[in-house]
Protein backbone atom coordinates (compact mmCIF):
# COMPACT_ATOMS: atom_id res chain seq x y z
CA UNK A 1 0.00 0.00 0.00
CA UNK A 2 1.53 3.24 -1.03
CA UNK A 3 1.37 6.13 1.73
CA UNK A 4 1.54 9.61 1.03
CA UNK A 5 2.47 12.44 3.78
CA UNK A 6 0.22 14.67 3.99
CA UNK A 7 -0.66 17.88 6.68
CA UNK A 8 0.34 17.52 10.19
CA UNK A 9 2.90 14.97 9.45
CA UNK A 10 0.36 12.42 9.02
CA UNK A 11 0.28 9.18 6.33
CA UNK A 12 -2.85 8.01 4.94
CA UNK A 13 -3.31 5.44 1.89
CA UNK A 14 -3.27 7.15 -1.31
CA UNK A 15 -6.35 5.98 -1.88
CA UNK A 16 -8.20 7.52 0.90
CA UNK A 17 -11.83 6.61 1.97
CA UNK A 18 -14.36 9.42 1.99
CA UNK A 19 -16.01 8.37 5.35
CA UNK A 20 -18.86 10.86 6.87
CA UNK A 21 -16.96 13.07 9.93
CA UNK A 22 -17.75 10.81 12.82
CA UNK A 23 -16.26 7.98 10.87
CA UNK A 24 -13.64 10.03 9.69
CA UNK A 25 -12.67 11.07 13.81
CA UNK A 26 -12.53 6.91 14.49
CA UNK A 27 -10.02 6.34 11.29
CA UNK A 28 -7.77 9.85 12.15
CA UNK A 29 -7.83 7.78 15.90
CA UNK A 30 -7.07 4.11 15.33
CA UNK A 31 -4.39 5.81 12.66
CA UNK A 32 -2.81 7.76 15.28
CA UNK A 33 -2.61 4.92 17.73
CA UNK A 34 -1.19 2.76 14.85
CA UNK A 35 1.53 5.52 14.23
CA UNK A 36 2.54 5.35 17.59
CA UNK A 37 2.86 1.50 18.17
CA UNK A 38 4.41 0.83 14.78
CA UNK A 39 6.75 3.77 15.74
CA UNK A 40 7.64 2.17 19.33
CA UNK A 41 7.43 -1.01 18.87
CA UNK A 42 8.53 -1.62 15.48
CA UNK A 43 11.29 1.34 15.12
CA UNK A 44 9.60 2.83 11.51
CA UNK A 45 10.10 6.55 12.49
CA UNK A 46 8.18 7.56 9.11
CA UNK A 47 5.98 5.09 7.71
CA UNK A 48 4.05 1.87 8.90
CA UNK A 49 5.62 -1.24 8.42
CA UNK A 50 3.62 -3.64 6.35
CA UNK A 51 2.12 -5.69 9.25
CA UNK A 52 0.75 -1.77 10.80
CA UNK A 53 -0.26 -0.52 7.52
CA UNK A 54 -2.07 -3.55 6.58
CA UNK A 55 -3.65 -3.45 10.64
CA UNK A 56 -4.78 0.14 9.35
CA UNK A 57 -6.29 -0.87 5.83
CA UNK A 58 -8.22 -3.81 7.56
CA UNK A 59 -9.53 -1.34 10.53
CA UNK A 60 -10.53 1.18 7.79
CA UNK A 61 -12.79 -1.58 5.75
CA UNK A 62 -14.36 -2.38 9.19
CA UNK A 63 -15.07 1.53 9.36
CA UNK A 64 -16.39 1.64 5.85
CA UNK A 65 -18.71 -1.45 6.13
CA UNK A 66 -19.91 -0.50 10.15
CA UNK A 67 -23.72 -0.95 9.91
CA UNK A 68 -23.91 2.09 12.28
CA UNK A 69 -22.53 4.60 10.80
CA UNK A 70 -22.51 7.99 12.29
CA UNK A 71 -24.34 6.24 14.83
CA UNK A 72 -21.02 3.71 15.80
CA UNK A 73 -20.48 3.43 19.44
CA UNK A 74 -16.83 2.54 20.50
CA UNK A 75 -15.64 -1.17 19.22
CA UNK A 76 -15.45 -1.76 22.98
CA UNK A 77 -19.02 -0.85 23.07
CA UNK A 78 -20.58 -2.24 20.05
CA UNK A 79 -22.97 -5.42 20.14
CA UNK A 80 -21.30 -6.51 16.30
CA UNK A 81 -17.60 -7.73 16.61
CA UNK A 82 -16.80 -7.06 13.08
CA UNK A 83 -13.26 -7.57 13.83
CA UNK A 84 -11.28 -10.84 12.92
CA UNK A 85 -10.29 -12.82 16.55
CA UNK A 86 -6.63 -12.61 15.68
CA UNK A 87 -7.09 -8.72 14.15
CA UNK A 88 -9.45 -7.98 17.59
CA UNK A 89 -6.34 -8.90 19.61
CA UNK A 90 -3.93 -7.03 17.57
CA UNK A 91 -6.30 -3.91 18.07
CA UNK A 92 -6.29 -4.61 21.94
CA UNK A 93 -2.27 -4.79 22.37
CA UNK A 94 -1.94 -1.83 19.91
CA UNK A 95 -4.68 0.23 22.00
CA UNK A 96 -3.61 -0.75 25.13
CA UNK A 97 -0.40 0.29 23.92
CA UNK A 98 -0.95 3.89 22.93
CA UNK A 99 -4.01 5.02 24.81
CA UNK A 100 -1.94 6.15 27.59
CA UNK A 101 0.49 7.54 25.14
CA UNK A 102 -2.52 9.62 23.10
CA UNK A 103 -3.38 11.49 26.23
CA UNK A 104 0.14 13.60 25.79
CA UNK A 105 0.38 13.34 21.48
CA UNK A 106 -3.63 13.58 20.40
CA UNK A 107 -5.65 14.48 23.38
CA UNK A 108 -7.98 15.39 21.51
CA UNK A 109 -9.28 12.16 19.83
CA UNK A 110 -9.19 10.50 23.34
CA UNK A 111 -11.33 13.12 24.62
CA UNK A 112 -13.78 12.97 21.66
CA UNK A 113 -13.24 9.25 22.00
CA UNK A 114 -14.36 8.96 25.56
CA UNK A 115 -17.16 11.28 24.54
CA UNK A 116 -18.33 8.79 22.38
CA UNK A 117 -18.42 5.91 25.33
CA UNK A 118 -21.11 7.99 26.81
CA UNK A 119 -23.57 7.48 24.08
CA UNK A 120 -26.05 4.95 24.02
CA UNK A 121 -25.32 1.59 22.00
CA UNK A 122 -27.93 1.63 19.11
CA UNK A 123 -30.10 -1.56 17.91
CA UNK A 124 -28.83 -3.50 15.62
CA UNK A 125 -31.20 -5.87 13.60
CA UNK A 126 -29.90 -8.41 11.53
CA UNK A 127 -31.24 -9.15 8.15
CA UNK A 128 -33.36 -12.08 7.69
CA UNK A 129 -31.69 -14.78 5.45
CA UNK A 130 -32.76 -18.02 4.21
CA UNK A 131 -36.61 -19.06 3.76
CA UNK A 132 -37.75 -18.61 6.71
Amino acid sequence: MAFTRIAHNHYHPSSMLRLKPRLERERRTIEAMIEIFCRDRHASAHQECDECSGLLAYAERRLEKCPFQEEKPPCANCPIHCYQPGVREQVKAVMRYSGPRMLLRHPIFILRHWIDGFKSVPEFHRRKTGNS
